[in-house]
């Protein structure tokens, strides 16, 4: 047991150290970006991944929160069960989170997907949606990203063998964002212009 123990650990570990922190960095500023415009952000994720966007929201919405900034306007969509399952029984679960969106996400707002394999049909949906109706996607995924990495403006992929492991990433990189834009916000010590990674999305509009 001790074994497979090690072998877990070392493996969410290097997996960890494999990921873009450019690329983690470049999602910060999105979301700080979208908040600065008064947008709105949306957080979707399938099973655990549903659980990590409600913690993310969270964070967002309360551990991100400095005095004397706005809010971040931040929607989990994962957490109204009954519109979800309204959705699943009386379209199919492939729409659950597509048609909560349609009616509420605007030009500029953000959508961030949750997937460990980025090929969800209903997270997939929800991010084709978005894009439609001129949202930005940021997505967090495994390996190689799936479906998802030619719909979002941005993935930020995991490559950890087990799906544990990559929703262990997901969580850090969830937790190491919050964690900047507090430390940004209470500081304020750079501006946004300030970053090439701005880039990054430019070149996926």
């Amino acid at each position: 047991m001790i074994e497979m123990i090690k072998d877990y650990w070392n493996g969410i570990t290097g997996s960890i150290q494999k990921v873009d922190l450019k690329a983690i960095e470049a999602a910060a500023w999105e979301i700080i970006s979208c908040h600065n415009s008064g947008n709105n952000i949306y957080i979707v994720g399938n099973g655990g991944s549903a659980a990590t966007a409600s913690h993310f929201a969270c964070d967002l919405s309360k551990g991100a929160r400095v005095p004397g900034h706005t809010p971040f306007r931040v929607l989990s969509l994962t957490d109204n069960m009954p519109l979800v399952t309204a959705w699943a029984n009386d379209s199919s679960f492939e729409h659950v989170f597509a048609e909560q969106l349609r009616p509420m996400i605007r030009q500029g707002d953000l959508l961030i997907v949750i997937s460990a394999s980025g090929n969800s049909p209903n997270v997939v949906f929800a991010a084709q949606i978005a894009r439609d109706l001129g949202a930005r996607v940021l997505g967090l995924t495994g390996k190689d990203g799936g479906k998802l990495r030619s719909i979002a403006n941005l993935t930020i992929t995991v490559p950890a063998e087990h799906i544990e492991q990559v929703e262990d990433a997901h969580l850090v990189m969830a937790h190491c964002i919050c964690f900047s834009i507090r430390e940004y916000l209470t500081n304020k010590t750079i501006k946004i212009e300030d970053s090439a990674l701005q880039q990054v999305f430019q070149a996926n509009i």
